[in-house]
């Protein structure tokens, strides 16, 4: 089947090329709001593949990857690679393309980036679906982070890579069998010159996430409240380690207008291919037009 979507590029503000996956949607996309969609620290485009089929059969769809992911450039000072400057990054790139309202899915750190820019441009979002991280990210979530971010391993087959990410993020997706690893495996590597499968980021994004304020920005719950009364989906994992009870509890008492999709049996992050994420998605989106 032919792909749905367009490679193209932008220019950052330091001069470098990045990625995204524009989904046209029907008729230019043109009839209603785009959806923006954010991915997470280790993340590319790929991440959203599925769901932005679903949403571009009605509006166009556009998957920015990050500097340092997938086709984007990576960035010669490692300091760069932090959600301020991924958030410079794509009001640049909405900018460029004239876009003044949309929707949002942000996941993990795209979430923060969601917040970022609400508190910086309050009243553009009209929809916001937040993946599996809040204004608070727990400290073991973080640290379970740093222990894999950056680490360079690589594998002599997909089947082999498949088996390394059940190994390293088994708990958090204990139901998964053989295919769903090697599908998770080909959203998150690619296949390296010497034939060796890699992940499809630049290693250097570990520095600058191993400093404090980094990872996840201070004082989010006052970016959070940039969101209040905006129609939000807040999807958690059950197990999720980066998105406690507590924190999702107060993140819907400062925002009446956010529903809550609990994963069964899943952690950080759900992958948003779920029935009942999906369908809660899609009806987000239809009702905030």
């Amino acid at each position: 089947m032919a792909a749905t979507y367009e490679d193209r590029f932008w220019t950052s503000g330091d001069g470098l090329n990045l990625h995204y996956r524009n989904y046209p949607g029907p008729d230019g996309g043109s009839a209603k709001l785009p959806v923006l969609c954010m991915h997470g620290l280790t993340r590319n485009a790929r991440d959203f593949a599925s769901l932005a089929e679903s949403l571009a059969a009605t509006r166009r769809v556009i998957v920015p990857e990050m500097r340092g992911r997938g086709m984007s450039d990576y960035a010669p000072d490692s300091d760069t690679y932090s959600p301020l400057t991924y958030v410079e990054d794509v009001e640049k790139l909405l900018a460029e393309q004239g876009i003044e309202r949309f929707a949002v899915v942000g996941t993990s750190m795209g979430g923060l980036m969601t917040m970022l820019m609400a508190a910086a441009k309050p009243g553009r979002m009209t929809a916001v679906v937040m993946n599996d991280i809040g204004p608070e990210v727990q400290a073991e979530g973080l640290a379970r982070i740093s222990g894999y971010v950056g680490q360079g391993r690589s594998y002599p087959t997909w089947v082999h890579a498949a088996r390394g990410l059940a190994e390293a993020h088994g708990p958090a997706f204990p139901d998964f069998d053989l295919d769903q690893w090697l599908e998770m495996a080909k959203r998150t590597m690619v296949v390296s010159q010497n034939g060796r499968i890699v992940f499809d980021y630049d290693m250097a994004i570990a520095e600058p996430f191993a400093k404090p304020g980094n990872a996840a920005p201070a004082n989010l719950w006052l970016a959070f409240e940039a969101l209040r009364n905006v129609p939000m989906l807040l999807v958690r994992g059950e197990l999720s380690d980066l998105l406690s009870p507590d924190t999702l509890k107060q993140m819907a008492a400062r925002n009446p207008a956010m529903q809550t999709v609990i994963v069964p049996r899943v952690g950080h992050a759900p992958t948003l291919d779920e029935p009942e994420v999906r369908q809660a998605i899609l009806a987000l989106l239809d009702g905030a037009e």
